[in-house]
C-alpha cells in the first residue's frame, strides 16, 4: 500500500495550490480519506477529510470555505484544493487513510503518504 502526496511548493499570500492524493495497493474509494499537516515544530494536525463516497466531507470550522476535499475514484486519487493560502498553513500536508468512519484523529488512520511541503510566504 502507497499513498504519494504531491502538488506541494513555495507560494505567496493569497494564492492558492492544489495537493494530490495517489494511491496505489489500495482502493481509496473503499476508505476514508483525509488530509492532516504539521508545522514545524507543532503536532500533527487534521485538515479535511471526504467520506467513502464523497458525498460528504468534514473539517475544522476555522478551515471552512478556505480548503475543499474531492476524489476521483477512476484515478484512485484525492485532491486538496487550498485557496487563499496564509502563512500560517505553512507546513508539511500528510494523506492519510482508513477503514472506519470519519475521524479527525492521527491515530485512527492506517495507511499514510510521505507528506508534501507547501510554503507560504512572500
Amino acid at each position: 500500500v502507497q499513498l504519494q502526496a504531491s502538488g506541494g511548493g513555495h507560494v505567496q499570500p493569497g494564492e492558492s495550490l492544489r495537493l494530490s492524493c495517489a494511491a496505489s495497493g489500495i482502493n481509496l474509494s473503499r476508505h476514508v480519506v483525509a488530509w492532516f499537516r504539521q508545522g514545524q515544530g507543532k503536532a500533527r494536525e487534521f485538515v479535511l477529510g471526504i467520506s467513502r463516497s464523497g458525498s460528504a466531507t468534514f473539517y475544522p470550522m476555522v478551515l471552512k470555505g478556505q480548503f475543499t476535499v474531492s476524489r476521483d475514484d477512476a484515478k484512485n486519487t484525492v485532491y486538496l484544493q487550498m485557496n487563499n493560502l496564509k502563512p500560517e498553513d505553512t507546513a508539511v500536508y500528510y494523506c492519510a487513510a482508513r477503514d472506519g468512519l470519519g475521524s479527525d484523529k492521527v491515530s485512527d488512520y492506517d495507511y499514510w503518504g510521505q507528506g508534501t511541503q507547501v510554503t507560504v510566504s512572500s
